[in-house]
């Protein structure tokens, strides 16, 4: 029977509209505010103060924002280093972690339950700012890219949902590749990722988030500006205010058009230029996520 054909009693009827109700007001929630944002960078900058929070609808058009934000050689570094730390970081920490959830799936792996137990303990017990600082400095890590990159490389709790994932596999699967005369690396690369991928694109898609949001480790550790990521530069023009920064100049005036364009409007554009990535990036991944793990062993 197709969903157009149910029947619904009366309460049903209502529940269901509830349902829909409220799921629609938490979507008008969440856009209205991008679409606030879309709207205020879109704008003539001399509509912009008149804007209120809730316009969704440009007043005029003008795209001196957006040119802005391209031409300026800050925003063009910072989005070149966040793309460099999240691409880099998120590979490793989706290769490490798939290495070391497939070690920890395999009930013959000694001193597995020890090994566990010393996972669980990082979730509770994290290392304090202080210990972290001298150990990057230690190791020389301090001004360079790799003291974002390696912290968290493998986070416990996306390491557990590999884990729970990779001990699913079914293990005729992995007998039968071993008949084939297939290695362990050729068991884990060519048999166990490819059913891995809903769980995989899982975490990709949180190591993705945080990794391009980092903000807290940049500030602390890279003392070069040249170095800070898209977010440093976002907290430097939205928090601090400063609208030279935004524009790339040491005089706003001498900026063709840029004296004329409100702070608001900048604001607004940058903000969404660091968001911009991960929504684009989402759709992308979340077809795996209704995927079973069975999937790619039907396939072939």
């Amino acid at each position: 029977m197709s969903g157009s054909n149910i029947r619904r009693t009366p309460l049903e009827r209502i529940e269901y509209a509830i349902i829909v109700s409220t799921l629609l007001l938490l979507v008008v929630i969440t856009v209205q505010p991008i679409l606030n944002l879309l709207a205020v960078s879109l704008s003539d900058p001399k509509q912009v103060p008149g804007m209120g929070g809730l316009t969704v609808v440009p007043r005029g058009f003008s795209l001196d924002v957006w040119s802005l934000l391209i031409q300026n050689p800050n925003v063009l570094r910072g989005l070149g280093n966040s793309a460099f730390i999240t691409i880099v970081g998120t590979l490793l920490s989706v290769i490490f972690t798939a290495m070391m959830a497939w070690g920890l799936s395999r009930p013959k792996l000694p001193g597995r339950r020890i090994l566990f137990v010393m996972v669980l303990i990082t979730i509770v017990f994290e290392p304090g700012m202080i210990p972290d600082f001298f150990v990057n400095k230690r190791l020389g890590l301090i001004n360079t890219y790799w003291s974002l990159i390696f912290f968290k490389l493998v986070n416990a709790w996306y390491l557990i949902i590999l884990i729970r994932f990779f001990e699913e596999v079914p293990e005729e699967l992995l007998e039968a590749a071993e008949l084939d005369g297939a290695n362990a690396f050729q068991i884990f690369f060519k048999v166990v990722l490819p059913l891995a991928k809903p769980a995989l694109a899982t975490i990709t898609l949180f190591y993705l988030v945080f990794r391009w949001n980092e903000f807290f480790r940049a500030m602390l550790y890279l003392n070069d500006q040249s170095m800070w990521p898209l977010q440093l530069v976002l907290r430097q023009f939205v928090v601090e205010g400063d609208k030279l920064a935004m524009v790339g100049v040491q005089n706003m005036n001498n900026y063709t058009g840029a004296s004329q364009i409100d702070m608001r409007a900048l604001k607004a554009g940058i903000i969404l230029l660091t968001i911009a990535p991960v929504l684009l990036i989402y759709p992308l991944i979340l077809k795996f996520f209704t995927k079973g793990t069975m999937s790619g062993a039907l396939k072939g």
